[in-house]
């Protein structure tokens, strides 16, 4: 068997009490107070420039270089929709094309970049100084090419028009005194006459390649467009200079 330890073994069901070390207790530390460091705020920008995503954000951000704005704060590959550029004292929202005149008309921007067939398509409380000549394109009617110059006054059937531009393709018939069916359809409007929907389309065509890969064709064409520079109608009056000297610098030498 084996021998038993020397000592006393605690009872059961009390703690063991440790001996305090010996020597000074230690004494604990104050607090170190810090001071409070004050936050300083991002300067505000001069003026805030709503403009869109997309094909022309290329073009924009060269014609914007005219203003002092360096072009990577625009073309930097991330999803950061509120860009600000020091050195210009600009401050970009990268937007959809559709909503660039409402955050513009409601304060949200002192000017935007917008094509004319936005504004043409709706009623906006905006001020357009300022044409870019960039991102021209034309507003047409195409179809079929056996359908060109087909006249259908007089016919029981209305025609029917595929378009996402309701507004510019009802105005642009009834100045002729024509009734039209308008289909509303947001994109591939191209399938539409192909699949019988419709039998013309309203749309904006730039080189008509997508036309012509679909075996389609240009019947007419209702207008040209182009991006504008649309200001808020009080920034125009609050920043006049500031927002003058922007438009001098975009404008077309």
């Amino acid at each position: 068997m084996a021998k038993a330890t020397k000592g006393k073994r605690p009872a059961k069901g009390k703690p063991v009490k440790s001996k305090p070390a010996k020597g000074k207790p230690a004494k604990s530390k104050p607090p170190v107070k810090t001071k409070a460091v004050a936050l300083v705020p991002p300067p505000a920008p001069e003026l805030v420039v709503a403009i869109p995503k997309g094909r022309v954000l290329k073009t924009l951000a060269e014609r914007f270089a005219r203003a002092g704005v360096d072009p990577a704060v625009l073309l930097a590959d991330d999803r950061t929709l509120v860009r600000d550029d020091p050195r210009s004292g600009l401050r970009f929202l990268l937007l959809k094309p559709d909503d660039v005149p409402t955050y513009v008309e409601y304060g949200s921007a002192d000017v935007g970049v917008v094509g004319r067939d936005i504004l043409m398509e709706r009623e906006y409380d905006l001020y357009a100084p300022l044409d870019l000549g960039i991102g021209r394109c034309r507003l047409a009617v195409c179809g079929k090419p056996e359908d060109k110059g087909r006249i259908r006054r007089g016919s029981a059937a209305p025609l029917r028009v595929a378009t996402k531009f309701a507004t510019l393709t009802r105005r642009h018939y009834l100045s002729r005194g024509e009734q039209v069916d308008i289909v509303y359809v947001q994109g591939s409007v191209e399938l539409a006459p192909i699949l019988g929907l419709s039998d013309v389309i309203v749309d904006l065509v730039e080189s008509g390649e997508t036309l012509r890969q679909n075996g389609l064709i240009e019947h007419e064409t209702i207008c040209e467009i182009s991006s504008v520079i649309i200001a808020n109608r009080v920034a125009l009056k609050l920043k006049r200079e500031r927002i003058s000297r922007l438009l001098e610098a975009l404008a077309l030498s």
